[in-house]
């Protein structure tokens, strides 16, 4: 098949803003991925062309872009999902709210910000027990906080959130997935410090509950049922 590729350049050494830039790629299959596209596309027609990866299998998050205007992993993306037929049509640009550097990478310390303000790492200043072995938890009580465990940290959940492109001061839904993953974790002790932080003017209640984040997430956490488990947990008071 034929893909006709339409990507969002931008150098800032020269431009100043960014144009669409179309290139054409013959005999591609069903089975590759935008992530396959973009190498053939850098490696066989324009090495200026700048993009982010690392792993190749969705594990690292590194790729995540903007694709036919739905966030998602570029290597996990296949051809076969954006059409069929003999010519494909993909279009790419980077993710939104966050500046771009060049072409499809985003400047990421705004969003490594905000999920490092809400303490994402476990908290337990109690001796450990007198055996010397790990903290017990039962299999409900991890249960309890499982899904929230498989964030990648791609920031696709947040970078398709409206209230995020708003207003860049919203910690936004992977940071309130992390401190999720922490507040209803039964070892730790420091779930009042977290729900200080998601409960202030930018935190979980800057979310309207579009459900945004939970489409575009690659790890499929329901990502806006653990933000309205957050919200519950500031008005009850209780976890």
């Amino acid at each position: 098949m034929k893909v006709e590729a339409r990507i969002r350049r931008y150098n800032p050494e020269g431009d100043k803003k960014g144009y669409w830039q179309n290139y054409t790629i013959d005999n591609a299959d069903p089975t590759d991925s935008v992530l396959d596209i973009l190498h053939r596309i850098k490696w066989e027609l324009d090495g200026t062309l700048a993009l982010r990866r690392s792993c190749a299998h969705g594990v690292c998050g590194s790729d995540a872009m903007r694709i036919n205007g739905a966030n998602s992993l570029a290597c996990k993306t296949l051809m076969a999902r954006l059409g069929s037929g003999g010519s494909i049509k993909m279009q790419v640009e980077p993710i939104l709210g966050l500046p771009v550097i060049k072409d499809l990478i985003v400047d990421m310390e705004p969003f490594f910000e905000h999920y490092k303000s809400v303490l994402p790492f476990f908290i337990n200043d109690t001796p450990v027990p007198a055996d010397g072995r790990e903290r017990l938890q039962s299999q409900a009580d991890r249960e309890r906080f499982d899904d929230s465990t498989k964030c990648i940290l791609c920031a696709a959940c947040t970078t398709s959130c409206p209230s995020f492109w708003a207003n860049g001061r919203y910690v936004g839904p992977a940071a309130v997935v992390q401190a999720h993953r922490f507040i209803f974790d039964s070892r730790d002790e420091a779930a009042e410090a977290r729900l200080d932080v998601v409960g202030d003017t930018f935190g979980v209640w800057r979310c309207r509950t579009i459900f945004n984040c939970t489409n575009a997430c690659p790890r499929d956490i329901e990502v806006t049922k653990a933000i309205a488990e957050v919200k519950m947990a500031l008005t009850s008071g209780t976890i």
